[in-house]
C-alpha cells in the first residue's frame, strides 16, 4: 500500500510541477476569506491524486480539501490535501508538499507527504515504520527547550480567529533555541519525524491537513497530541515533537488558557 501511496503522490507531484514552473497557467481564487488562497493547481492536483485512487480502489470513500467529503460506506478513507502550503506554492517557495492518507476505521494506517520542489518523500505505514526517499527516519534525541528547534503557523490569524497562536508563540519562543515558520503542516510533522525540528505546533488545522504527516511522525518515535496532551487534534491543536519536549511544551499551553 505505501508503494501505492507513493506513486500516486509522484504522479500528483509531476502536475503540481507543472503550475509550479509556469509551465501550465495557475488562476488564484480566494475561498472563505481573501486570505485563504484556493488556485488551478490544487484542484487538478486534488483530481490526479482522485482518479488514481479511483481507478485502483473504486469503493474507498475520499474526503479531499477541494472537493470534500465521497462515500460513507467504506471502513477505508482516503484523506488528501493536494498542496499543503498554497501560500508559498503561488509565490514560488519551494515548501510546499502533497499529503495523501488512508485511514481505516478512523485510523491513519498508511501516508505520504512528498516535496516535489524539494526532493523529499516522506512516508510511513503501521508495522513498517518511517522513511525519507526509502531511508528510516526517527525523531530528534532533543530532551531540552532550550535546545529546542521548533516550528509553528498562523493558520488562526489567517482565519481570524479570536483564539489564536500569538499568545502562546509569545510564551514559547523565549524559551527555545529557533523558531521556523515555512507553511506547511503536513511538512513540519515530517521535519519533526526526521529529527530536522525537534517539535512542532499550531491550531486551526483542518484533518487532511495532518493525516499523513501526524502518522508519519509517530512511526518515527515522535508524540503527537493535541494541545491538552489528548487525542483531540487537529480540532484543540496540534503539537508534535520528542516525547520529552512535548511534555516540556504542555504546561505552556495549559498555563495560557487558564489566564484567558
Amino acid at each position: 500500500m505505501m508503494e501505492f501511496i507513493e506513486s500516486v503522490a509522484r504522479r500528483a507531484g509531476t502536475e503540481a510541477m507543472k503550475y509550479f514552473k509556469h509551465e501550465k497557467t495557475n488562476r488564484i481564487s480566494s475561498k472563505k476569506t481573501v486570505k485563504d488562497l484556493v488556485s488551478t493547481a490544487d484542484k487538478a492536483v486534488e483530481k490526479v491524486i482522485i482518479d488514481a485512487i479511483r481507478e485502483r480502489y473504486p469503493e474507498h470513500d475520499i474526503y479531499g480539501e477541494e472537493s470534500g467529503r465521497s462515500g460513507v460506506s467504506s471502513e477505508y478513507c482516503w484523506v488528501i490535501d493536494p498542496i499543503d502550503g498554497t501560500q508559498s506554492f503561488v509565490k514560488n517557495h519551494p515548501y510546499f508538499s502533497i499529503s495523501i492518507a488512508l485511514k481505516k476505521n478512523g485510523a491513519a494506517i498508511a501516508g505520504c507527504v512528498y516535496a516535489p520542489a524539494l526532493g523529499m518523500m516522506f512516508s510511513g505505514a503501521e508495522g513498517r515504520g518511517a522513511f525519507e526517499n526509502g531511508e528510516a527516519i526517527h525523531v530528534s534525541d532533543c530532551g531540552c527547550l532550550e535546545n529546542a528547534a521548533c516550528s509553528t503557523g498562523f493558520a488562526c490569524l489567517r482565519a481570524g480567529l479570536p483564539k489564536n497562536n500569538l499568545p502562546y508563540f509569545n510564551r514559547i519562543v523565549p524559551v527555545i533555541r529557533d523558531i521556523k515558520c515555512c507553511r506547511s503542516a503536513a511538512l513540519d510533522l515530517c521535519f519533526v519525524a526526521s529529527g530536522r525540528y525537534d517539535a512542532s505546533w499550531e491550531l486551526c488545522l483542518q484533518e487532511y491537513d495532518i493525516a499523513a504527516g501526524a502518522l508519519i511522525c509517530r512511526l518515527a518515535g515522535g508524540r503527537v497530541c493535541d494541545l491538552h496532551g489528548g487525542e483531540n487534534y487537529p480540532a484543540e491543536g496540534t503539537l508534535s515533537g520528542t516525547p520529552a519536549l512535548v511534555e516540556q511544551l504542555l504546561p505552556y499551553f495549559r498555563d495560557q488558557e487558564k489566564s484567558r
